[in-house]
């Protein structure tokens, strides 16, 4: 599981969790703006966009298209399946009260 956390500014969002925090920078996409940290066995992914109140908490899974229809089959409230550029694919999930929480698919970007 990671946290997803929406930064005003990329770079220094990334600058913040390794220079000051020591998470160790995996993964980065400049044109789609948001970076992947690890430090121990957290995981923290970086996107630069509109604030949100919190962080969204991102459910690992083996195949995102699958647990959407299935999610769907069972009248849970689902969004729509996102690829980020060949990286990872995500769904946002609805829980009963509106709570919002993602499935994430990491991709292989060499197939």
């Amino acid at each position: 599981m990671r946290v997803w956390y929406h930064v005003s500014d990329i770079d220094a969002g990334r600058a913040f969790y390794t220079q000051q925090l020591g998470f160790s920078e995996t993964y980065h996409d400049e044109e789609g703006r948001w970076s992947r940290l690890v430090r121990g066995g957290m995981e923290i992914a970086l996107a630069e966009g509109p604030l949100q109140d919190g962080g969204t908490a991102m459910v690992d899974v083996e195949d995102v298209k699958s647990e959407a229809e299935r999610l769907r089959a069972l009248g849970v409230h689902v969004g729509v399946v996102v690829e980020l550029h060949g990286q990872m694919r995500i769904l946002d999930v609805f829980d009963p009260d509106g709570n919002r929480l993602q499935l994430a698919q990491e991709l292989d970007p060499t197939s």
